[in-house]
Protein backbone atom coordinates (compact mmCIF):
# COMPACT_ATOMS: atom_id res chain seq x y z
CA UNK A 1 0.00 0.00 0.00
CA UNK A 2 2.83 2.40 0.89
CA UNK A 3 4.52 1.50 -2.40
CA UNK A 4 1.37 2.44 -4.35
CA UNK A 5 1.06 5.74 -2.47
CA UNK A 6 4.67 6.51 -3.29
CA UNK A 7 4.11 5.76 -6.98
CA UNK A 8 0.98 7.93 -7.02
CA UNK A 9 2.86 10.83 -5.38
CA UNK A 10 5.62 10.55 -7.96
CA UNK A 11 3.10 10.58 -10.82
CA UNK A 12 1.33 13.65 -9.37
CA UNK A 13 4.62 15.50 -8.99
CA UNK A 14 5.57 14.68 -12.57
CA UNK A 15 2.18 15.87 -13.84
CA UNK A 16 2.45 19.14 -11.92
CA UNK A 17 5.98 19.73 -13.22
CA UNK A 18 4.94 19.01 -16.80
CA UNK A 19 1.91 21.32 -16.47
CA UNK A 20 4.08 24.15 -15.15
CA UNK A 21 6.60 23.56 -17.93
CA UNK A 22 3.92 23.57 -20.65
CA UNK A 23 2.20 26.71 -19.35
CA UNK A 24 5.55 28.46 -18.93
CA UNK A 25 6.65 27.71 -22.50
CA UNK A 26 3.34 27.78 -24.40
CA UNK A 27 2.15 31.33 -25.14
CA UNK A 28 -1.32 30.02 -26.00
CA UNK A 29 -1.77 28.93 -22.39
CA UNK A 30 -0.29 31.99 -20.79
CA UNK A 31 -3.43 34.10 -20.68
CA UNK A 32 -5.66 31.60 -18.91
CA UNK A 33 -5.76 28.08 -17.56
CA UNK A 34 -8.15 25.59 -15.96
CA UNK A 35 -7.68 24.34 -12.43
CA UNK A 36 -9.54 22.22 -9.90
CA UNK A 37 -10.66 24.05 -6.78
CA UNK A 38 -10.31 22.22 -3.42
CA UNK A 39 -14.08 22.38 -2.90
CA UNK A 40 -14.65 20.33 -6.05
CA UNK A 41 -15.54 23.16 -8.39
CA UNK A 42 -13.34 24.19 -11.27
CA UNK A 43 -12.95 27.33 -13.28
CA UNK A 44 -10.86 29.11 -15.85
CA UNK A 45 -8.79 31.98 -14.50
CA UNK A 46 -6.34 34.49 -15.83
CA UNK A 47 -2.86 33.20 -15.05
CA UNK A 48 -1.65 36.79 -14.63
CA UNK A 49 -3.90 37.07 -11.56
CA UNK A 50 -1.35 34.97 -9.69
CA UNK A 51 1.41 37.53 -10.25
CA UNK A 52 -0.51 40.81 -10.17
CA UNK A 53 -2.68 42.44 -7.53
CA UNK A 54 -5.99 44.27 -7.55
CA UNK A 55 -4.81 47.86 -7.69
CA UNK A 56 -6.24 50.40 -8.12
CA UNK A 57 -9.40 49.41 -6.31
CA UNK A 58 -12.23 50.89 -4.35
CA UNK A 59 -10.21 50.93 -1.13
CA UNK A 60 -11.20 53.11 1.80
CA UNK A 61 -9.42 54.19 4.96
CA UNK A 62 -11.46 52.78 7.84
CA UNK A 63 -9.12 53.96 10.60
CA UNK A 64 -7.51 57.35 10.18
CA UNK A 65 -7.60 59.43 13.35
CA UNK A 66 -4.01 60.61 13.35
CA UNK A 67 -3.22 64.32 13.51
CA UNK A 68 -0.16 63.85 11.30
CA UNK A 69 -0.29 66.13 8.26
CA UNK A 70 -3.73 67.34 9.38
CA UNK A 71 -2.93 69.65 12.26
CA UNK A 72 0.85 69.18 11.95
CA UNK A 73 3.37 69.64 9.15
CA UNK A 74 6.25 67.20 9.59
CA UNK A 75 9.40 67.60 7.56
CA UNK A 76 9.66 63.81 7.40
CA UNK A 77 6.92 61.15 7.66
CA UNK A 78 7.92 57.58 8.54
CA UNK A 79 5.34 55.09 7.21
CA UNK A 80 5.61 51.54 8.55
CA UNK A 81 3.57 48.76 6.86
CA UNK A 82 2.91 46.14 9.51
CA UNK A 83 0.68 43.12 10.09
CA UNK A 84 -2.44 43.85 12.18
CA UNK A 85 -1.45 41.26 14.80
CA UNK A 86 2.13 42.48 15.21
CA UNK A 87 1.71 44.86 18.15
CA UNK A 88 5.12 43.77 19.46
CA UNK A 89 6.85 45.27 16.41
CA UNK A 90 4.83 48.48 16.71
CA UNK A 91 5.70 48.81 20.38
CA UNK A 92 9.39 48.18 19.68
CA UNK A 93 9.37 51.04 17.16
CA UNK A 94 7.35 53.31 19.49
CA UNK A 95 9.98 52.72 22.17
CA UNK A 96 12.93 53.36 19.85
CA UNK A 97 13.32 55.32 16.64
CA UNK A 98 9.57 55.92 16.26
CA UNK A 99 9.40 58.13 19.34
CA UNK A 100 11.66 60.80 17.84
CA UNK A 101 9.51 63.89 17.21
CA UNK A 102 12.14 66.55 16.46
CA UNK A 103 15.49 65.66 14.91
CA UNK A 104 18.12 68.30 14.14
CA UNK A 105 15.35 70.89 14.36
CA UNK A 106 13.10 69.05 11.91
CA UNK A 107 9.67 67.62 12.93
CA UNK A 108 9.37 63.89 12.32
CA UNK A 109 6.29 61.68 12.75
CA UNK A 110 5.77 57.91 12.56
CA UNK A 111 2.63 56.07 11.42
CA UNK A 112 1.74 52.40 11.06
CA UNK A 113 -0.21 51.22 8.01
CA UNK A 114 -2.23 48.01 7.91
CA UNK A 115 -5.04 46.25 6.16
CA UNK A 116 -7.92 44.19 7.49
CA UNK A 117 -6.99 41.19 9.66
CA UNK A 118 -8.00 37.70 8.60
CA UNK A 119 -8.48 34.37 10.31
CA UNK A 120 -10.93 33.09 12.87
CA UNK A 121 -10.04 35.81 15.37
CA UNK A 122 -10.35 38.72 12.90
CA UNK A 123 -13.04 40.48 14.93
CA UNK A 124 -11.00 40.25 18.13
CA UNK A 125 -7.92 41.56 16.32
CA UNK A 126 -9.90 44.47 14.92
CA UNK A 127 -11.22 45.38 18.37
CA UNK A 128 -7.68 45.32 19.78
CA UNK A 129 -6.55 47.61 16.96
CA UNK A 130 -9.29 50.10 17.81
CA UNK A 131 -8.20 50.12 21.45
CA UNK A 132 -4.55 50.49 20.46
CA UNK A 133 -5.37 53.41 18.19
CA UNK A 134 -7.33 55.17 20.93
CA UNK A 135 -4.14 55.10 23.00
CA UNK A 136 -1.60 56.10 20.33
CA UNK A 137 -3.56 57.55 17.37
CA UNK A 138 -0.83 56.39 15.01
CA UNK A 139 -2.61 53.65 13.01
CA UNK A 140 -3.89 54.02 9.46
CA UNK A 141 -6.03 51.12 8.30
CA UNK A 142 -7.38 50.46 4.82
CA UNK A 143 -10.08 47.93 3.94
CA UNK A 144 -8.00 45.51 1.84
CA UNK A 145 -7.04 42.06 3.15
CA UNK A 146 -3.69 42.31 4.90
CA UNK A 147 -1.28 39.72 3.47
CA UNK A 148 2.20 39.43 1.99
CA UNK A 149 0.76 39.12 -1.52
CA UNK A 150 -1.06 42.44 -1.02
CA UNK A 151 2.04 44.40 -0.03
CA UNK A 152 1.87 46.35 -3.30
CA UNK A 153 -1.67 47.44 -2.42
CA UNK A 154 -0.49 48.47 1.04
CA UNK A 155 2.37 50.48 -0.45
CA UNK A 156 0.15 52.21 -2.98
CA UNK A 157 -2.41 53.23 -0.36
CA UNK A 158 0.51 54.67 1.63
CA UNK A 159 1.27 56.82 -1.41
CA UNK A 160 -2.41 57.73 -1.69
CA UNK A 161 -2.55 58.81 1.94
CA UNK A 162 0.56 60.99 1.91
CA UNK A 163 -0.35 62.49 -1.49
CA UNK A 164 -3.73 63.46 -0.08
CA UNK A 165 -2.68 64.74 3.34
CA UNK A 166 1.01 65.69 3.33
CA UNK A 167 1.49 68.12 0.45
CA UNK A 168 3.36 70.58 2.72
CA UNK A 169 5.87 68.00 3.98
CA UNK A 170 9.21 67.38 2.29
CA UNK A 171 10.04 63.66 2.51
CA UNK A 172 8.37 60.34 3.26
CA UNK A 173 10.00 57.03 4.17
CA UNK A 174 8.42 53.61 3.73
CA UNK A 175 10.20 51.32 6.17
CA UNK A 176 9.56 47.72 7.17
CA UNK A 177 8.79 46.94 10.80
CA UNK A 178 11.92 44.80 11.25
CA UNK A 179 14.28 47.63 10.28
CA UNK A 180 16.32 49.78 12.64
CA UNK A 181 16.28 53.42 11.52
CA UNK A 182 19.02 55.85 12.54
CA UNK A 183 16.76 58.89 12.30
CA UNK A 184 19.47 61.48 12.90
CA UNK A 185 21.65 60.12 10.09
CA UNK A 186 18.65 60.14 7.77
CA UNK A 187 17.74 63.74 8.57
CA UNK A 188 21.41 64.76 8.11
CA UNK A 189 21.24 63.32 4.60
CA UNK A 190 17.93 64.99 3.78
CA UNK A 191 18.86 68.49 4.97
CA UNK A 192 22.20 68.41 3.17
CA UNK A 193 22.27 70.99 0.34
CA UNK A 194 23.20 68.32 -2.22
CA UNK A 195 20.07 66.24 -1.57
CA UNK A 196 17.32 66.87 -4.11
CA UNK A 197 13.93 68.10 -2.95
CA UNK A 198 12.04 66.78 -5.99
CA UNK A 199 12.07 63.58 -8.09
CA UNK A 200 14.20 62.00 -5.38
CA UNK A 201 14.17 58.41 -4.23
CA UNK A 202 16.97 56.62 -2.43
CA UNK A 203 17.68 53.50 -0.40
CA UNK A 204 19.51 50.29 -1.21
CA UNK A 205 19.30 50.50 -5.01
CA UNK A 206 19.25 47.40 -7.20
CA UNK A 207 20.35 48.49 -10.65
CA UNK A 208 20.33 45.24 -12.63
CA UNK A 209 17.97 42.95 -10.78
CA UNK A 210 17.13 39.95 -13.01
CA UNK A 211 13.54 38.85 -13.45
CA UNK A 212 13.43 35.37 -11.89
CA UNK A 213 12.32 32.75 -14.44
CA UNK A 214 12.59 29.68 -12.22
CA UNK A 215 8.94 28.72 -11.50
CA UNK A 216 9.96 27.14 -8.20
CA UNK A 217 11.50 30.36 -6.87
CA UNK A 218 9.25 32.47 -4.59
CA UNK A 219 10.02 35.56 -6.73
CA UNK A 220 9.23 33.85 -10.04
CA UNK A 221 7.76 36.10 -12.70
CA UNK A 222 6.80 34.64 -16.14
CA UNK A 223 7.68 36.32 -19.41
CA UNK A 224 4.09 37.08 -20.35
CA UNK A 225 3.86 39.31 -17.25
CA UNK A 226 7.28 40.93 -17.62
CA UNK A 227 9.08 40.13 -20.89
CA UNK A 228 12.21 42.14 -20.05
CA UNK A 229 15.14 40.20 -18.53
CA UNK A 230 15.71 42.85 -15.84
CA UNK A 231 13.56 45.04 -13.63
CA UNK A 232 14.05 48.78 -13.89
CA UNK A 233 16.26 50.17 -11.11
CA UNK A 234 14.45 50.21 -7.77
CA UNK A 235 15.04 50.79 -4.07
CA UNK A 236 14.81 47.61 -2.03
CA UNK A 237 11.62 47.43 0.03
CA UNK A 238 13.33 47.31 3.45
CA UNK A 239 13.44 51.12 3.53
CA UNK A 240 13.31 53.83 0.92
CA UNK A 241 13.02 57.60 0.95
CA UNK A 242 10.96 59.74 -1.43
CA UNK A 243 10.53 63.45 -1.91
CA UNK A 244 6.86 64.33 -1.39
CA UNK A 245 6.24 65.19 -5.04
CA UNK A 246 6.80 61.57 -6.10
CA UNK A 247 3.78 59.80 -4.54
CA UNK A 248 1.25 61.68 -6.67
CA UNK A 249 3.38 61.28 -9.80
CA UNK A 250 3.66 57.54 -9.22
CA UNK A 251 -0.07 57.24 -8.60
CA UNK A 252 -0.77 59.10 -11.84
CA UNK A 253 1.22 56.60 -13.94
CA UNK A 254 0.30 53.50 -11.94
CA UNK A 255 -2.90 53.05 -13.96
CA UNK A 256 -0.71 52.46 -17.03
CA UNK A 257 1.20 49.57 -15.45
CA UNK A 258 -0.20 46.23 -14.32
CA UNK A 259 0.76 46.08 -10.63
CA UNK A 260 2.84 43.03 -9.73
CA UNK A 261 2.95 41.73 -6.17
CA UNK A 262 6.65 42.70 -5.78
CA UNK A 263 6.04 46.21 -4.46
CA UNK A 264 9.57 47.60 -4.65
CA UNK A 265 10.09 46.40 -8.23
CA UNK A 266 6.68 47.84 -9.14
CA UNK A 267 7.68 51.27 -7.85
CA UNK A 268 10.78 50.99 -10.01
CA UNK A 269 8.48 50.37 -12.99
CA UNK A 270 6.49 53.49 -12.08
CA UNK A 271 9.71 55.52 -11.85
CA UNK A 272 10.78 54.30 -15.27
CA UNK A 273 7.41 55.33 -16.74
CA UNK A 274 8.07 58.80 -15.31
CA UNK A 275 11.50 58.87 -16.96
CA UNK A 276 13.22 58.84 -13.56
CA UNK A 277 15.68 56.62 -11.71
CA UNK A 278 16.40 56.23 -8.00
CA UNK A 279 19.54 57.75 -6.51
CA UNK A 280 22.28 55.82 -4.75
CA UNK A 281 22.93 57.01 -1.19
CA UNK A 282 26.23 58.85 -0.72
CA UNK A 283 27.74 55.80 1.01
CA UNK A 284 26.95 52.10 0.64
CA UNK A 285 27.16 51.73 4.44
CA UNK A 286 23.90 53.67 4.89
CA UNK A 287 21.42 50.91 3.95
CA UNK A 288 22.31 47.38 5.05
CA UNK A 289 20.23 44.24 4.51
CA UNK A 290 20.68 40.97 6.37
CA UNK A 291 24.20 41.52 7.75
CA UNK A 292 26.03 38.32 8.60
CA UNK A 293 26.99 39.64 12.03
CA UNK A 294 25.60 42.23 14.43
CA UNK A 295 26.76 45.73 13.54
CA UNK A 296 29.67 47.21 15.42
CA UNK A 297 29.40 50.63 17.08
CA UNK A 298 31.36 52.07 14.15
CA UNK A 299 28.94 50.63 11.60
CA UNK A 300 25.93 51.75 13.65
CA UNK A 301 27.26 55.30 13.67
CA UNK A 302 27.19 55.35 9.85
CA UNK A 303 24.03 53.41 9.06
CA UNK A 304 20.64 54.87 8.14
CA UNK A 305 18.66 51.62 7.97
CA UNK A 306 19.53 47.99 8.73
CA UNK A 307 17.33 44.91 8.91
CA UNK A 308 17.18 43.14 12.27
CA UNK A 309 16.47 39.56 13.28
CA UNK A 310 14.17 40.37 16.21
CA UNK A 311 12.53 43.19 18.15
CA UNK A 312 15.10 42.72 20.90
CA UNK A 313 17.96 43.26 18.45
CA UNK A 314 16.26 46.40 17.12
CA UNK A 315 15.97 47.76 20.67
CA UNK A 316 19.56 46.77 21.45
CA UNK A 317 20.83 48.63 18.38
CA UNK A 318 18.77 51.66 19.36
CA UNK A 319 20.16 51.73 22.90
CA UNK A 320 23.70 51.69 21.53
CA UNK A 321 22.87 54.56 19.15
CA UNK A 322 21.44 56.80 21.86
CA UNK A 323 24.42 55.95 24.07
CA UNK A 324 26.66 57.44 21.38
CA UNK A 325 27.92 54.55 19.24
CA UNK A 326 30.86 55.80 17.17
CA UNK A 327 34.11 54.73 15.53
Amino acid sequence: MDHRKCQRSIVICIMVAVTVFIIYHDPDLQSEFWYAHPNGRSRTTKLSEHYCVAYPGNYKFIMDETLTCKSTTPFLILMVPVAPSDIAARDAIRNSWGKKKVVLGQPVETLFVLGVPGGNDAEQQQQKLKEENKKYRDLIQCNFQDSYRNLTIKTMVILEWVAQHCTSSTYVVKIDSDVLLHVENLVKLLIHPSTAKQNYMTGLIWWHSPVIRNPFNRFYMPRFVIPEPEYPPYALGMAYVMSLDLPKKMLDVSSQIKPIYLEDAYLGMCLKRLGLSPTDPPKDTMFVINPWFSLSDCSLSKVIAVTTKSNSQLLWYWQRIIQGAQC
